[in-house]
Formats: structure tokens, C-alpha cells, sequence
């Protein structure tokens, strides 16, 4: 069974381990483990009666829970899919412009949705060095008619953690014709930290925000997304996909997860203790070099093979770590690790300690 590109592959995984798949601590799929929320498998029960019909086309009920939660008007906001179903919707737009930058390295799917539309890529890459100037500026290379351009980012960065400042970023959002922002983990910041640009939208027509339900709370099976940006935009996506792209107890659970503030202020003061022991374990093991992030995933250099270091911790501890070969820039010497509860993350480190020293 061969490996994929993105994290949680638990089948591939228990093959390689020799076990079953509940048997395997994963650390490549960089999801919060606290949930999913008790009130969210609630609203998922008390919904299975509701199966036998289809859901609303315009997911009213969902939009407005959004649109409470970020106060924006409901027509600004599409649910979908999962964030990967709005990806692809982003592609076909980038792809009628004369070319779209990334930073690099840079998630997987960014690369599959802009080849699917044939878009011209324009590769920057991330400074991956210890200190880390969030204010600094993006392409300090920048040689681009921009105007004509399209400017695809994710904030926080994945997969090095790193966060961009909100004033690092706004610049861009005059020099572009259109700037797409994926937020996959912008939750994982309290709202006095995070730098989202989701209150700027109503101000630029050219900005879109995507973002994600499914890591925060633990629902990655469930699949559900959304695109935040102009109501013109947002109407013409929807005349190009599927109708129901969210099934009703994924509808269900997102609007139980957003009411959810108990859970929230739950992940926000569990996170920087753990990712700081997460963090500081790893700098204690000789030959890695953990980067400094901001949200519930660490990316680390190593000295060693990391699909050797793969290979060894699945057979001789079932952990799964995720490999870094997907980015072309990282390849065989970085991986990427989630931040797990105290006990797992003590168990990670023990592993690599064992097999390292």
C-alpha cells in the first residue's frame, strides 16, 4: 500500500507497523486530540432522524451561526465540502491570471488544484532559519506585475507553524487581483493573538478566506469548510459545484462546535504548555532542530533520514510521524509533528530518544 502525500494515512501506517490501526499514536495529521466536543457528537445524534432528507441547498441555519460567529452578513460566507472542496473552486479562478505566487514549501493541494486549471506557478520560499521575523516582508525577491497576479498563502504556514503578522500581510492585498488566505489554523490562536484578515473582506472584493472546522474540533472525517469573501464571487462558485456539498450532520456539527466557547477556551489554555514540552523535548534529543511555531504542529530538521526515522518508530513504537518528501524544499532531512497531550508527546520523546541515542 503505497504512502500518500498528507498525514493520517492510519492504514498505510498499521501495514507497516504490523497492527491494527487503533493501535497507532499519530502525530502526522495535525489534529487538536481533545475532541470532538461532547455537544457536537450531541447535535450529530440528534440529527440521524434528519438523514432521510436532504439537507437545506442554501444551508441557511449553518450561514447564520457563521455569520454570528464572525459577524459578518450570511451571503459572505460558503460552506463546503471540507476546505479542499473551496480549494479547487479558488483554482479555477487563480487560473485566469498570469500567474500565482506561493510560499514555499507549500501544502500539497495548493499544487493540485492550480494544475488542474493549468495555472502558471510562481514559487518564494519561507525562511526556514531559527529566528523568526513574523513582520518581515514576504517576497523579498518580489519581481512580479502583481496587478495581474494572484497571491495564494496560508496563515499560520504549513507546514513550518509560522505565523504572519495581519500587517505583514495587508500590504499585498493592494498590490494583487486576487489574494486567497487559508486560515486552516488561524482557530488555534485566542482571538487576542490570531491575525486573521476575515474583517477586511467587505473592504477588498479581490480577498478570500478560507477556512476549516474539521482540525479545531477534531472532525476530519466529517469534512467541512468555508469560504469567506464577496457575494459575487461566492455565487458564482456555487453555479459551478454539486448541489449538497455538506451532508446534515456535518452541518449540525459545525453549528454546535462554534457555540462551543467551553471547548475553545479549553484548546486555548491546553496548547502553548503542550507544544512548549512538545518543543523543548524535541531540542533535548541530539540531531533534531524543531522550528518555533504558533500553532498545534512542529516542524523539525534532522540530521538523519527522516522515512528511515518513519519507518522505525511505526514498527518498533506504532507512532506515526508525518514525513516531509510531499515538499519538494524539505524532502528526506525534516519532519512534521502534531502536538498531542502531555502523555503522548512523552511518549514521542521517549521514542526518539531511544532510537537516537
Amino acid at each position: 500500500m503505497p504512502q500518500q502525500a498528507h498525514g493520517g494515512n492510519l492504514a498505510w501506517a498499521a501495514a507497516l507497523a504490523g497492527c491494527s490501526p487503533d493501535a497507532i499514536v499519530d502525530f502526522s495529521a495535525s489534529i487538536s486530540p481533545l475532541g470532538p466536543p461532547d455537544s457536537v457528537i450531541a447535535a450529530i445524534v440528534s440529527q440521524l432522524d434528519n438523514l432521510r432528507n436532504y439537507p437545506d441547498p442554501e444551508y441557511s441555519e449553518l450561514r447564520l451561526a457563521l455569520s454570528q460567529f464572525h459577524q459578518l452578513p450570511p451571503e459572505w460566507i460558503l460552506p463546503g465540502n471540507g476546505s479542499a472542496e473551496l480549494l479547487t473552486l479558488v483554482g479555477r479562478d487563480l487560473a485566469k491570471l498570469a500567474g500565482t505566487i506561493l510560499l514555499t514549501p507549500a501544502f500539497g493541494d495548493y499544487y493540485r488544484t492550480l494544475a488542474s486549471y493549468g495555472a502558471k506557478v510562481l514559487e518564494f520560499p519561507v525562511n526556514l532559519s531559527p529566528e523568526i521575523d513574523e513582520n518581515s516582508s514576504l517576497f523579498p525577491q518580489f519581481r512580479l506585475e502583481s496587478s495581474v497576479s494572484g497571491l495564494l498563502l496560508n496563515n499560520p504556514h504549513n507546514p513550518t507553524g509560522r505565523l504572519f503578522s495581519r500587517e505583514s500581510v495587508l500590504p499585498y492585498l493592494d498590490k494583487f487581483a486576487l489574494v486567497v488566505v487559508d486560515e486552516a489554523f488561524m482557530d488555534f490562536l485566542p482571538p487576542q493573538q490570531e491575525q486573521s484578515l476575515i474583517e477586511l473582506v467587505q473592504e477588498y472584493e479581490n480577498l478570500v478566506i478560507l477556512r476549516s472546522l474539521t482540525k479545531f474540533y477534531s472532525l476530519p472525517g466529517l469534512r467541512l469548510g468555508y469560504a469567506i469573501a464577496h457575494p459575487h464571487r461566492l455565487a458564482t462558485w456555487k453555479s459551478w459545484r454539486d448541489p449538497w456539498p455538506v451532508n446534515t450532520l456535518a452541518a449540525a456539527a459545525a453549528i454546535a462546535a462554534l457555540q462551543d466557547t467551553e471547548f475553545q477556551t479549553l484548546t486555548w489554555k491546553w496548547l502553548p504548555q503542550a507544544r512548549n514540552q512538545l518543543f523543548q523535548g524535541l531540542t533535548s534529543i541530539p540531531g533534531l532542530r524543531p522550528l518555533q511555531g504558533a500553532v498545534n504542529y512542529v516542524l523539525v530538521e534532522s540530521t538523519s533520514s527522516t522515512s528511515e526515522l518513519q519507518k522505525t518508530l511505526l514498527q518498533q513504537h506504532q507512532i506515526l510521524i508525518r514525513d516531509c518528501l510531499s515538499f519538494k524544499e524539505l524532502g528526506d532531512r525534516f519532519f512534521r509533528v502534531a502536538v498531542r497531550t502531555e502523555s503522548d508527546n512523552q511518549r514521542l520523546l521517549n521514542a526518539l530518544k531511544t532510537i537516537k541515542n
